[in-house]
């Protein structure tokens, strides 16, 4: 592992930013557990001071020091995309493997299912469910809802990756020499799909944390707890740019701009990384 940070670090441009704005994101998130300022209390500054050396973000017609709020809420944002990303990667892992490696018409209910999952309206069914869970949906519930509906294109490349793997020489000999299928699958199978469920994670902590800002914003979400949506949700119920109060608006746009681009560089350095071609060209090899 600290031999692939080392190479993507020497050679690559895109690894070296995402390092740089995701260890801005970290260091943030371990200033929350230091934060002197409880973020579910308002009015504990002066409000709507703009950007000083005393409160580097400002501060918000709630009396809340937006610096401070905003490390709650981008680890809070965070641990959603964590949450979705595990639920869902277990789905998909498998799925993916059992439809790939049994195939026959297991594989075609499994694919079914994948396929309805799909094809669903997402967005209208997490406006649906924010309303009949009003008052219930915390990131963790929403994280929890998020991961059921993120599973179904991961588990279709896993199972892509599987049918390969089925019918190569050591798939046919562990077959030959008695091995269970589940056995075959974990052992021999799974290793070669843990690097495509690695860089789908990113990928999947990408969306859910987009599904959550849109959430939020629209007040479907729990807004009393700190995450990157709730922040822009706050500021427009007191108008922010109509008051003038624009760092309120600007530092979690901000915020979410280093997040997502630290998460997409790293998504698509490790992509590159996992095929031996061009990794192969990165290195020069």
């Amino acid at each position: 592992m600290l031999r692939i940070i080392r190479d993507l670090l020497k050679y690559d441009s895109r690894f070296r930013l995402a390092f740089i704005f995701l260890s801005t994101i970290l260091i943030m998130m371990l200033l929350s557990l230091v934060s002197p300022y409880n973020p579910n209390k308002t009015f504990v500054v002066a409000m709507d001071t703009p950007p000083s050396l005393e409160h580097p973000f400002g501060t918000s017609s709630r009396g809340q020091d937006i610096f401070w709020w905003m490390t709650f809420a981008v680890r809070n944002s965070f641990l959603l995309g964590m949450v979705t990303a595990a639920l869902s990667r277990v789905i998909a892992i498998i799925v993916g493997l059992i439809a790939g490696y049994e195939g026959g018409w297991l594989d075609k209910v499994l694919m079914a299912i994948n396929d309805s999952f799909v094809v669903m309206p997402l967005l209208p069914i997490l406006i649906l469910l924010g309303f009949l869970l009003r008052g219930k949906m915390n990131f963790f519930t929403l994280g929890l809802i998020l991961g059921v509906f993120g599973w179904p294109w991961d588990a279709r490349l896993i199972r892509s990756q599987v049918l390969s793997l089925k019918e190569r020489a050591f798939t046919r000999t562990a077959v030959y020499s008695g091995t269970h299928p589940f056995w075959i699958t974990i052992h021999e199978h799974l290793p070669f799909v843990l690097p495509i469920v690695f860089a789908t994670t990113i990928n999947n902590m990408l969306w859910s944390i987009g599904m959550e800002v849109t959430l939020s914003v629209l007040g479907l979400s729990d807004v009393s707890t700190p995450t990157i949506g709730t922040a822009l949700f706050w500021a427009n119920q007191h108008g922010a740019l109509v008051a003038g109060v624009w760092w309120w608006i600007a530092a979690p746009t901000l915020i979410a701009i280093i997040l997502f681009l630290g998460l997409y560089l790293l998504f698509s350095s490790i992509n590159e990384y996992i095929d031996p071609r061009t990794r192969l060209r990165l290195i020069g090899g």
